[in-house]
């Protein structure tokens, strides 16, 4: 047993959980259910939601298709791109060989924006270089201060996904902290961050849940209401069972057309509230502004065209808006984590550029190269090769050079301890 388990093993002997002193409103309660005891919904079932679905899918995939560039910091405190920096294929093209770089962002910011966390696995080789990351499914993660409180271990459970894993996949793992990719949200204690599905979904998204689920049930059944059926005299045991298998044979979408002859003085009242009245689809629609703002994404954004938008008007506005207001803190959080864990250094960076979301219409960027590049005599701002930089987004320091990293993958492994020279 190595160090870090040895700590994971002391903290869950030290702080077993006894179910029977679980109590309404503290911690280990809240922590399976809510404030209230209501369950909160799973990640299956909320993703069922076409606007957290949509909210979640565009933020992760705004993220997911950004560039990552690494920069070095120059001796006069500027930051210049790295063209043959070896972290750009991992953060770019291919996070590990089961995870495409693009798949793995995705991942790792749907973990953040619905369970609070987003974890990865630095796999480093013998001399510490980076080789490759794997995304970790937040449920599978346990995290775990040491007993001095200075530090974090991680409890990794097995990968579920593995069919047949071997006796390495089947272990749990205990990992130290500069070995996981932590990105944590809102609400972080130093061990977690606050779960989206726990807090800010667990009504919102129960409520449409419900209303989608009830929605789904009424149709279902030709949208009839709910009805009660008022004999003048007792029925019989046999006359009973025979109007049920005579409602039975009306039940599903199929069979709701068919006319019922009622028998007997028979009368058939309707006890549902009109549909009207329910204002299911005005709860439906407050619901979508509800979600939307839990992400902080704009309605207009995942499809909801009555609300317009205060970022004003314009591709460029709306970009830089999004940008501004609700990838930034999200962007924030991956950049600090990996510069901290990759670096630990201010003369490397690792940035995330965001041009190309903010870039506005052909016509406003040529004008604004125009201004920027001196007109009627204007004094210029910049010379013709470096508005032309901003249109090819070819960074100046980069002319003349042909990054490692445009065709060519870095090797398995180039490390004499590994290989044995």
């Amino acid at each position: 047993m190595n160090f870090f388990s040895r700590i994971a093993a002391r903290w869950r002997a030290e702080t077993p959980v006894d179910s029977s002193r679980i109590r309404r409103g503290d911690g280990v309660w809240e922590a399976f259910t809510g404030a209230d005891g209501e369950i909160a919904p799973s990640e299956r079932k909320a993703m069922t939601v076409t606007a957290i679905w949509a909210c979640a899918q565009l933020i992760a995939g705004a993220i997911a298709a950004l560039p990552m560039q690494i920069k070095r910091r120059s001796p006069d405190g500027d930051l210049r791109v790295d063209p043959n920096a070896d972290l750009w294929w991992i953060l770019n093209e291919q996070f590990a060989p089961r995870w495409p770089a693009s798949a793995g962002w995705q991942f790792l910011t749907a973990s953040k924006l619905l369970h609070g966390d987003g974890f990865a696995e630095i796999v480093r080789s013998r001399s510490g270089a980076i080789r490759s990351l794997i995304p970790i499914h937040p449920d599978r993660v346990r995290v775990i201060a040491t007993p001095d409180g200075a530090r974090l271990v991680y409890e990794i459970q097995p990968d579920p996904t593995i069919s047949a894993p071997d006796a390495m996949a089947a272990q749990v793992r205990v990992l130290d902290q500069d070995d996981v990719l932590h990105v944590p949200g809102f609400g972080f204690n130093g061990l977690r961050g606050m779960s989206a599905l726990r807090f800010s979904l667990r009504n919102s998204g129960t409520l449409s849940l419900n209303a989608q689920t009830f929605s789904a049930k009424f149709l279902e059944n030709m949208a009839r209401p709910d009805f009660v059926l008022k004999a003048q005299n007792n029925l019989t045991d046999d006359q009973f069972e025979r109007l049920q298998g005579m409602l039975e044979d009306h039940r599903g979408p199929t069979r709701a057309g068919r006319p019922m002859v009622l028998e007997g003085g028979l009368d058939i009242h309707s006890i549902t509230m009109p549909i009207k009245d329910l204002q299911l689809i005005e709860t439906r629609k407050f619901q979508i502004e509800e979600i939307a703002r839990a992400f902080g994404v704009q309605p207009f954004m995942i499809g909801h065209m009555e609300k317009t938008t205060s970022w004003g008007t314009g591709v460029e506005a709306m970009g830089a808006g999004f940008v501004r207001y609700t990838l930034r803190d999200h962007l924030n959080a991956f950049e600090n984590e990996m510069n901290r864990k990759f670096f630990r250094s201010a003369s490397r960076v690792a940035q995330f550029d965001t041009a190309e979301l903010e870039r506005g219409d052909t016509k406003a960027m040529f004008e604004a190269a125009r201004i920027a590049i001196g007109r009627a005599g204007e004094p210029a701002l910049m010379t013709i090769e470096e508005a032309r930089e901003q249109f090819l987004r070819l960074p100046r320091e980069m002319e003349g050079t042909v990054p490692q990293h445009a065709s060519v993958a870095p090797t398995e492994t180039t490390d004499p301890e590994e290989t044995g020279e």
